[in-house]
């Protein structure tokens, strides 16, 4: 006996619908990830939100992780999109300065993502799925790039480590992000020029050479 085939007007429909309870499944888990923490969440919980079963769940994801990995996925292609496309100027500090300012600009913009991927210290590292998230690393590779040519025209002492550099740059933007999502910073104090004064400490110490204890990580090849 032969088996009707879905009309194709019907396979849109039924699409739609996978779509819209994957949307919500993933909505329903980044809210209970960030409120309850993402070690304190089970498929179950995840479950319960959208009020399906946990085994419906699975029809969609095959784990905890796996969601984590959607939403990472979701909300740093937003701000790879942004990185990537920005091509190189005619000053070289100038392009540090707008990669490490995107940065904390994502961490406003997308403040429930930025919160669950470099905050919560439960969450899987991106690194395990790296064919998933391999423009995470061409995004560091371009930050990294910006490092090397302000050292490569002399901006930066050429003792200056790219890595190290691009991490002290990093550091108190998360710092500082960390602070306004757990609501530290006092009522009324603006902190966006606390982040720019922050990216410009830390450039002037690296130009005058300030860095001079730590040194990059060795990877074993």
């Amino acid at each position: 006996m032969t088996v009707a085939k879905p009309s194709k007007g019907r396979q849109a429909r039924l699409l739609e619908l996978r779509e819209t309870t994957r949307r919500a499944i993933l909505d329903a888990a980044l809210d209970l990830f960030i409120n309850e923490g993402y070690g304190q969440v089970s498929i179950r919980n995840i479950a319960a939100r959208v009020e399906y079963s946990p085994g419906a769940i699975y029809g969609y994801f095959t784990s905890k992780d796996e969601i984590f990995y959607a939403l990472a996925e979701e909300g740093l292609r937003s701000l790879g999109a942004r990185e990537l496309a920005d091509a190189p100027s005619a000053d070289a500090l100038d392009d540090l300065r707008a990669s490490i300012w995107r940065f904390y600009e994502f961490s406003k913009e997308q403040p429930q993502y930025f919160a669950l991927v470099f905050l919560d210290r439960h969450v899987p590292r991106v690194s395990k799925d790296y064919e998933r998230f391999a423009f995470i690393s061409e995004m560091r590779k371009r930050a990294l790039a910006r490092v090397e040519r302000c050292i490569a025209e002399g901006l930066f002492p050429g003792t200056t480590h790219a890595e190290v550099a691009l991490r002290l740059l990093w550091a108190p933007v998360v710092g500082f992000a960390a602070l306004r999502l757990s609501h530290r910073i006092p009522e009324g104090e603006a902190i966006d020029p606390l982040v720019r004064d922050s990216i410009e400490t830390t450039i002037a110490g690296i130009r005058a050479g300030a860095p001079r204890h730590a040194r990059p990580l060795q990877v074993a090849s």
